[in-house]
């Protein structure tokens, strides 16, 4: 069922509108997948904050148009599915997770702000580690001195416990 001009510029403004805080986009090619296995890849994008939606390539088009996406714009050929996250990595996790166990589901392309990535690319962003991921190593390693310094503090009360509990056990025998 085709759209009227009014339901157009709706989802071209409700995209343009997405577009504004999207730090990825990744586009695949959904050509024999299952709507089964479209809700699967569905639910997974909504629990990882994607958006996942299938759109006519005109639309999309006419959306990137003068944004940071725009180079984009010469890879949307055929039946695609669009991935858009604020999160750079969360998009590209969530497809090239889900294309691993559906050959259906091939990954055409990918873009960031001002960079087009080819499929590799967008493979190469899903085997980094997420912001959450990042964030969890780093505070880690920053709490890792300070975790040392008090196991250090520590061990001199201890050592002084373990004296006194020798000295009291050489006495008692």
């Amino acid at each position: 069922m085709s759209l009227n001009l009014v339901e157009k510029q709706a989802v071209v403004a409700d995209l343009s509108e997405k577009l504004v805080n999207a730090q990825a986009i990744v586009v695949a090619e959904y050509r024999g997948l299952t709507v089964v296995n479209m809700t699967v890849l569905r639910a997974k994008a909504r629990a990882n904050g994607v958006y996942l939606r299938v759109l006519k390539n005109t639309l999309v088009r006419r959306a990137v148009e003068g944004t940071s996406f725009a180079g984009l714009a010469d890879q949307l050929v055929g039946p695609l599915v669009y991935g858009i996250s604020t999160d750079p990595v969360s998009a590209a996790k969530v497809l090239s997770e889900f294309a691993k166990t559906n050959d259906k589901l091939v990954i055409k392309a990918g873009a960031m702000p001002n960079f087009v990535m080819s499929a590799k690319d967008v493979a190469n962003l899903a085997n980094m580690p997420s912001r959450d991921e990042l964030l969890a190593k780093l505070m880690g390693t920053m709490q890792a001195p300070i975790g040392q310094f008090v196991r250090t503090l520590n061990e001199v009360p201890t050592r002084f416990v373990r004296g006194l509990a020798a000295v009291r056990d050489k006495q008692a025998a």
